[in-house]
């Protein structure tokens, strides 16, 4: 298993490694010494599931803030996403930058976003499913969200605002500037 650092610090790209041979191909998804060695050590506690039907569909950009956040490991079951995380931690020096990342269920690559980080994904083709791991259970009093397409924040979506299926919730999320400090 490798895992990259991105160019925002703890969130990291996992490559879990693939044996193949005629009938297919087996891979270790999931090693807690693996991760440890590159720094997660969170406890993942519940593991979460979405089927998006439609290419376009957009979720998030969601986060829990203390005592409950969330740390994540993302991956893709069937279809492809990019995948978006957004640094909120106010002492940042990368406060309200984010990073993509294109995770299909071809390459079997995963992403690590730490506590701190607001998380949303695009899907890339129909019949999408994503699957992550979270170190905090669910908690609604503690969920929150940030609009995906604010103009601060500066995601390049491979959709437009005419194209993007949301969820109520997440359209009427604030902006950056209206969060205040979250972590």
């Amino acid at each position: 298993m490798d895992v990259i650092e991105t160019r925002l610090a703890g969130v990291m790209r996992v490559k879990p490694n693939r044996f193949g041979d005629a009938r297919g191909w087996f891979s270790e998804t999931f090693r807690v010494d693996a991760l440890a060695r590159a720094g997660i050590t969170c406890a993942f506690v519940q593991d979460n599931q979405s089927f998006s039907a439609p290419k376009g569909t957009i979720r998030g950009l969601h986060f829990q803030v203390a005592p409950q956040p969330q740390a994540k490991l993302v991956r893709v079951l069937s279809g492809a996403i990019l995948d978006v995380a957004v640094d909120l931690r106010r002492d940042s020096a990368t406060y309200g930058q984010h990073v993509t990342v294109t995770l299909d269920a071809e390459g079997g690559e995963q992403l690590f976003i730490p506590h701190g980080f607001a998380h949303g994904f695009c899907t890339l083709t129909p019949d999408t499913m994503v699957a992550y791991k979270v170190d905090a259970y669910y908690s609604p009093a503690h969920d929150r969200a940030l609009v995906w397409n604010d103009p601060e924040v500066g995601i390049d979506w491979p959709v437009s605002a005419a194209e993007a299926i949301l969820s109520d919730k997440d359209k009427a999320a604030p902006r950056l500037s209206d969060l205040g400090p979250v972590f």
